[in-house]
């Protein structure tokens, strides 16, 4: 079971990314995936959610409006497309599963939002 993050990288605030999350070893489409994010001296603190078939998704407040999580069920792979990032984004973003048996956390992938 993997979870592997991409997209990541230095933004300018007021710019966009979109991360994406492509899962193995599991059947991705019976699951609900997740964002979360851990900045530097932070807590790790959730971001989104979106239902396993994609009908039902779910923001943190301070995110809400700005990001968006999409899945493609026939490529296993889960999205976050991020608009309006400010420079309190910054953190390591990850991919995470929770299956009856496991937790599944990817290694994260870095966002730097600076000018």
């Amino acid at each position: 079971v993997q979870l592997v993050e991409s997209g990541g990288g230095l933004v300018q605030p007021g710019g966009s990314l979109r991360l994406s999350c492509a899962a193995s070893g599991f059947t991705f489409s019976r699951y609900t995936m997740h964002w979360h994010r851990q900045g530097t001296g932070k807590e790790r603190e959730w971001v989104a959610g979106i239902s396993s078939i994609g009908d039902t998704t779910n923001y943190a407040a301070s995110v809400k409006g700005r990001f968006t999580i999409t899945r493609d069920n026939a490529k296993n792979t889960a999205y976050l497309q991020m608009n309006s990032l400010k420079p309190e984004d910054t953190a390591m973003y990850y991919c995470y599963v929770q299956r009856a048996t496991d937790r599944v956390w990817g290694q994260g992938t870095l966002v730097t939002v600076s000018s």
